[in-house]
């Protein structure tokens, strides 16, 4: 599933320059993602790098977007072609995926 920020924003900015997709901007009231280049950083990170840095936890899964491992890691291939560091689902480890990150569960 992609991820989303609520109501909860600030508007403090910390989020956007941590996705690696570009997914995260300035909306009229508060940040937004685009889930069409959210990822949940699998393929980048073994936590979703928003969540992290939000000082109120506005940035959550979004559970009307649920998305497998499988699928986030796709569209990070394709977002991404030439990033040789993103890799194949059969070797991804909890550093790059959170859902294999033993610490989130």
């Amino acid at each position: 599933m992609a991820t989303m920020i609520t109501e909860d924003c600030i508007n403090c900015g910390a989020c956007e320059p941590e996705c690696p997709n570009e997914a995260i901007s300035e909306g009229e009231e508060i940040y937004v993602i685009d889930p069409n280049l959210c990822t949940e950083c699998v393929g980048f990170h073994g936590h979703e790098a928003c969540q992290a840095v939000c000082p109120v936890e506005c940035c959550i899964p979004d559970p009307n977007n649920r998305e497998t491992e499988e699928d986030l890691l796709q569209r990070a291939m394709k977002l991404h072609p030439n990033d040789k560091s993103i890799p194949v689902l059969a070797l991804l480890t909890g550093e790059k995926s959170l859902f294999r990150n033993e610490k989130r569960k």
